[in-house]
C-alpha cells in the first residue's frame, strides 16, 4: 500500500507541475474518492429531476453507478449487470459539475499523466488502471483502524460515532482551505456554507443556487458579488428589495467577512509555517465557539488542527529542501506582466503552494470504507441547527411558474398606486398655456365606470359659462334678425316693449314732435350717447385685448336695417366672435 501511495503522489506531483499545459488555471483542485462519490450522487439527483421526479436518489442506485463508472472512465471492461437507465445524462452532468467547480478526479489526471510527464525523468505509467480503480473502489489492503468495527446503517443525529464526527470536522477544515486556493469550488461553499451556524440554512443555499445560475457564476462568486454590493455599491448599485438573498444579509456577510480575514492572513505573513498554523487555528477557533470541552466537536477540532499543523510544517520543509536541491518543486505560475494584480500576485505565494500539497494529499487518502457515512442524510450535527448533508443542501424546492395570483397585500397596493392622482405642477405657465392639450383626467375618474352597466345619472349635463359680451339684448336681436330672414318672436316683443317706453318718454317731455331742445330730449340724447360710448368701450378691449403684440385691426362694419313701423333704423353692428382661448388669456391679463 505504501508502495501505491507514493506512486499516486509522484502522478500527482507531476500533474501539478505541468497542468498549465492542459488547465486554463493552476489553482484547479483534486477530488478523491469520496469527493467523487458525492459528486456522482449529485449528477444522479439533477438528471433524476430533469426526467420528472424528485432531486434525490436510492444509495443502491449511487453504488451501482460508481461501478460502472470508474470502468468506463478507465476504460476496462464493463460490469456483468446491465447498463445503467440515463447513464449518458449521469456522466455529462458529472464532467459538468467538474469543469464548472475547476476541478478534476483522480481518473483525470491518470489520463492527463502521459501528456504531461517528462520522458527522460518520470515514470511512463505510475499506476495502472486497475490498481486505480482497485483504490478507489475501496477493495485494496488497508491498515486496520481501531474503530473501524462500524455499522453498515448510518448513525442517528444526537449521539453520532466519533470517527464519522471527526471526518465531517476534517473535511470542514479543508474546505475552507480549499476555497482559499479556488474559489469556485462548490463542494467546498457547500460544505461550510453554515459551519458553524450562520443562519443560512437550505433556504440561503436554494437562493445563493439560483443567484449564480441566473449570472452564470459560481456560488462563491455570486455571495462575494452581493455582499459587496451592499457594502460598497450605495444607492444606485445596491440590490433591489425583491431580491431573495437580502433576507440572508447578516449571515452572508459574516460568512465573507470570515474569509476576508482568512486572506488578510495568507497575504500577510510570509513564512508558509507560521501562515499555516494561523489559518487552521482561526478555523478551529469558530468550530469550538461556544461549545464545552467534553464535546465530540470541540475534541475532533482540537486533533485535526494539530495535525493539520504538523504536516503544513513537513510539506513546508519538504519544498525548501526541494528548491535547495534541484529547484523542481510544486509552484504555481508566476503572475504575468500584464495581469492586473501584478503587485500583490506574490502574496502568499509560498503558502499556496504548501496549501495545495496537502489538499493534493487530502484527495489521495483512502476512501471511507462506509459508504453510508458519506452518502447518508443523517450527518454529525457541526452547525447546530442540523447536520452538514451535501444532498440536503442542493435538493432545492420547486421554482415557481407564476401561475399563482400575488398576495392580496400586494394586489391592493397596486390598486391603490394607480388610482392614487399624480401632484401636478403648481409653477407659472405660459401665455400661451391656453393653446396647450389638456392634460388627460386622472384615472379615479376613468375608473369610476369600469363597465357600461355603471352609467351617470346626470342625462343633460351642466353647460360650460360662456364669457359674457357687452351688448344689450336689442343689439343681438338685430344681429339675429341680420342672419336671418325672420326675426323670433322674442326680438318681436323686446323692440316694442322699446318703442312703447320711448313714446312714453316723448309724450311726457312735450318736445317730440317739435324736435326742440328740451329736457327730456337732453336727456334721451345722453342715456343713448352713453350707451354707445359704454359699447365702444367693452368691443375695444375685446378686440385689444386678444393679442397684445399684434396691431390693432380695423373694424369691419356691418350695416343692418331693421323695419320698425313707422321709422327705418340702421345700425352698425361691432360684434366680432372670440377665437378659442382668448377670453382665458384676456382674464389672465386682467390681474
Amino acid at each position: 500500500m505504501e508502495a501505491l501511495g507514493d506512486r499516486l503522489k509522484l502522478m500527482v506531483k507531476t500533474f501539478r507541475r505541468e497542468c498549465g499545459r492542459v488547465l486554463h488555471s493552476e489553482r484547479t483542485t483534486i477530488h478523491g474518492a469520496d469527493g467523487m462519490l458525492m459528486v456522482l450522487q449529485l449528477a444522479m439527483a439533477e438528471v433524476n429531476k430533469q426526467r420528472g421526479g424528485e432531486f434525490k436518489v436510492a444509495l443502491s442506485d449511487v453504488l451501482m453507478a460508481w461501478k460502472h463508472l470508474l470502468l468506463d472512465k478507465l476504460h476496462l471492461p464493463p460490469p456483468s449487470f446491465a447498463c445503467l437507465e440515463n447513464y449518458d445524462l449521469t456522466l455529462k452532468a458529472y464532467e459538468s459539475f467538474l469543469k464548472r467547480s475547476n476541478t478534476v478526479d483522480l481518473v483525470d489526471i491518470l489520463s492527463m499523466y502521459k501528456q504531461l510527464r517528462v520522458v527522460d525523468s518520470d515514470p511512463e505509467e505510475p499506476v495502472s488502471p486497475i490498481q486505480l480503480f482497485e483504490f478507489l473502489s475501496g477493495n485494496t489492503e488497508v491498515p486496520e483502524l481501531p474503530d473501524s468495527s462500524i455499522p453498515s446503517t448510518p448513525c442517528s443525529k444526537s449521539r453520532p460515532c466519533s470517527s464519522q464526527v471527526k471526518m465531517a470536522v476534517r473535511r470542514v477544515f479543508c474546505s475552507y482551505l480549499s476555497l482559499l486556493v479556488n474559489s469556485k469550488n462548490d463542494m467546498a461553499l457547500a460544505l461550510t456554507l453554515d459551519v458553524p451556524s450562520r443562519t443560512l440554512g437550505r433556504q440561503a443555499f436554494t437562493d445563493i443556487k439560483h443567484a449564480a445560475h441566473d449570472s452564470k457564476n459560481s456560488l462563491f462568486l455570486a455571495v462575494t458579488s452581493f455582499v459587496r454590493a451592499i457594502q460598497l455599491g450605495g444607492k444606485g448599485y445596491a440590490p433591489a428589495e425583491s431580491n431573495p438573498l437580502r433576507k440572508h444579509v447578516k449571515g452572508l456577510s459574516d460568512y465573507v467577512q470570515f474569509l476576508d480575514n482568512l486572506e488578510e492572513i495568507l497575504g500577510e505573513i510570509p513564512d508558509p509555517s507560521a501562515c499555516g498554523a494561523r489559518l487552521v487555528t482561526a478555523i478551529r477557533a469558530v468550530l469550538v465557539k461556544g461549545r464545552s470541552s467534553g464535546d465530540e466537536v470541540y475534541a475532533a477540532a482540537d486533533e485535526t488542527s494539530k495535525e493539520l499543523k504538523d504536516r503544513i510544517f513537513q510539506l513546508h520543509q519538504i519544498q525548501k529542501q526541494a528548491a535547495n536541491g534541484s529547484g523542481t518543486g510544486i509552484s504555481p505560475a508566476r503572475p504575468k506582466a500584464y495581469a492586473i494584480n501584478h503587485a500583490t500576485a506574490l502574496g502568499g505565494r509560498d503558502t499556496l503552494k504548501v496549501l495545495m500539497a496537502l489538499l493534493d494529499e487530502e484527495a489521495l487518502t483512502p476512501p471511507c470504507p462506509n459508504k453510508a457515512d458519506v452518502l447518508s442524510e443523517d450527518q454529525p450535527v457541526l452547525s447546530g441547527a442540523e447536520g452538514t448533508c451535501v444532498l440536503m443542501l442542493f435538493r432545492s424546492p420547486e421554482v415557481s411558474t407564476g401561475c399563482s395570483p400575488e398576495p392580496l397585500r400586494n394586489r391592493v397596493q397596486s390598486r391603490l398606486n394607480l388610482i392614487k392622482p399624480k401632484a401636478k405642477d403648481k409653477g407659472i405657465r405660459s401665455q400661451f398655456a391656453c393653446t396647450y392639450k389638456d392634460e388627460e383626467p386622472p384615472l379615479n375618474r376613468v375608473l369610476d365606470f369600469p363597465s357600461t352597466s355603471q352609467v351617470p345619472t346626470c342625462v343633460h349635463p351642466a353647460p360650460k359659462p360662456k364669457p359674457t359680451m357687452a351688448v344689450d339684448d336689442r343689439f343681438c336681436c338685430d344681429m339675429q334678425d341680420a342672419n336671418t330672414a325672420k326675426p323670433t318672436p322674442e326680438c318681436r316683443k323686446k323692440e316694442q316693449s322699446e318703442l312703447q317706453r320711448e313714446a312714453a318718454f316723448e309724450q311726457r317731455s312735450g318736445n317730440a314732435q317739435n324736435g326742440g331742445l328740451g329736457l327730456g330730449n337732453r336727456k334721451k340724447t345722453g342715456i343713448q350717447m352713453q350707451r354707445k360710448g359704454n359699447k365702444r368701450k367693452q368691443l375695444d378691449s375685446d378686440q385689444h385685448g386678444g393679442s397684445e403684440n399684434e396691431p390693432p385691426e380695423k373694424k369691419q362694419h356691418t350695416h343692418v336695417s331693421v323695419k320698425v313701423p313707422g321709422k327705418n333704423v340702421s345700425k352698425t353692428s361691432n360684434k366680432k366672435k372670440l377665437i378659442a382661448g382668448q377670453g382665458k388669456l384676456t382674464s389672465f391679463f386682467r390681474l
